[in-house]
């Protein structure tokens, strides 16, 4: 079963200014990804990455072609209450506690108050901080902060995760911790959907990728055959695709 189908996308920016040319961040892209997978969406800074997700989002529209969330267009507002969303930078009200901001966001998924305890309290097992549920997010580290924002896009019981750089800033503990919430969510069933940088990081967690440049896919496929076929580690894969020089 496929839990996001992705057709002939495009989408293309008008700017405002008269006789600048109409920008194509994402040229005719198409994309599955199976119910239960952990996949890494790649690509250099300006790649379509994040076009494409805020299609899967609804916050843009897309030029044509089509994008679908368990077999609905994403355009329908439907399709979206499956999906936890992590932005890479997060905005919360840092004088709210853990617990607080959970508190806020079931109350916006509309969760049965006989219920939202019990989610709140699974969310923060989940991510370990149930031991600071009650400190002000202010007091926390930056991969405390993170995993606060994890919780919070888990707290509607998603299907689909989409994270954009969940480990971005991070010490390795902090991305080891977050690595191992989305095994924990693999091993429940979810969909991961996730950017990044950090390619060791997608090469340890990720089952398939694809790797875009210039709003193209460029390839894709599961992790173990591309390294099989590369005969060297994704960072080298990734340089090749993209047509950068390895490092010498």
């Amino acid at each position: 079963m496929e839990t996001l189908t992705i057709d002939n996308l495009r989408v293309e920016y008008r700017s405002r200014a008269v006789g600048e040319p109409v920008k194509t961040a994402v040229k005719g892209l198409n994309l599955r990804v199976a119910q239960g997978e952990v996949f890494g969406f790649l690509g250099p800074n300006g790649a379509g990455k994040t076009s494409t997700m805020n299609v899967l989002l609804g916050f843009v529209p897309p030029t044509s072609g089509t994008a679908r969330l368990f077999g609905v267009d994403v355009r329908e507002p439907i399709a979206r209450q499956r999906i936890g969303y992590l932005p890479e930078q997060t905005y919360y009200y840092k004088f709210l506690t853990a617990e607080e901001l959970l508190r806020f966001y079931a109350e916006i998924f509309q969760i049965p108050k006989a219920e939202r305890s019990q989610r709140i309290d699974a969310v923060l097992k989940l991510v370990e901080l149930d031991h600071a549920r009650t400190r002000q997010i202010k007091t926390y580290s930056k991969g405390m902060q993170q995993r606060a924002g994890l919780a919070q896009s888990l707290i509607n019981n998603p299907d689909l995760l989409i994270l954009d750089e969940p480990t971005s800033g991070l010490d390795p503990i902090g991305r080891m911790k977050v690595r191992e919430i989305i095994q924990r969510l693999k091993s429940e069933g979810k969909t991961v959907f996730f950017s990044s940088h950090e390619l060791g990081e997608v090469e340890t967690v990720c089952d398939r990728i694809a790797i875009l440049h210039q709003g193209e896919l460029k390839t894709e496929g599961r992790v173990s055959d591309l390294l099989r076929e590369h005969g060297t580690n994704l960072e080298q894969i990734f340089l090749k695709i993209i047509g950068h020089p390895p490092p010498p």
